[in-house]
């Protein structure tokens, strides 16, 4: 087990050398393509800021106004059927707009049920495996300018929706 961790601290930094050597042994100039790409990424970053603001923003109006909540009340008849705990959902809705806010709320879930219970067990898989669908929807779609996105969000939902039914499933079968 040693040998693993201590293989795994030299990995990315191997890598990274790696790259900068080949590059540089098949004539590349590794500094400017380093120096282009991080413009370019950059000018990405700057171009998907207002979005990560409004999202943001968004989240912490649902979590501050009991909006988020009260949803979470009007699902949790039809969650009670799916076996899902109605305590999970706030996590499920908001990780649809943010993870870093879902770590929050997971965290909560921790706090109060434990990571060993079953609640915590599925809210740490549905958090780990479900995705932040409208965020990397406004974010990709904003930046590769897709106007023709009618599919696109009922898709990622149902599969949505399926991941946290596997989740269910598989937490069930874990416990």
């Amino acid at each position: 087990m040693k040998l693993l961790l201590f293989l795994s601290d030299f990995c990315i930094p191997f890598v990274v050398c790696w790259v900068i050597v080949y590059g540089w042994l098949g004539g590349c100039p590794v500094f400017d393509v380093f120096v282009k790409g991080a413009k370019r990424g950059l000018k990405t970053v700057a171009g998907i800021l207002p979005t990560l603001i409004g999202l943001m923003a968004a989240v912490r109006l649902l979590r501050d106004s009991g909006l988020l909540d009260r949803i979470a009340d009007l699902l949790s008849p039809l969650a009670g059927l799916l076996h899902i705990p109605a305590e999970v959902l706030p996590l499920i809705l908001v990780k649809l707009f943010s993870a870093s806010a879902a770590t929050g709320i997971l965290l909560d879930i921790f706090k109060n049920f434990g990571p060993d219970s079953y609640t915590g067990m599925l809210a740490a898989v549905i958090a780990s495996c479900a995705e932040t669908v409208l965020f990397v929807m406004s974010v990709y779609l904003t930046h590769v300018h897709i106007r023709k996105s009618r599919w696109i969000l009922p898709a990622a939902l149902f599969c949505t929706l399926a991941g946290v039914l596997a989740a269910v499933w598989v937490t069930g079968i874990v416990i």
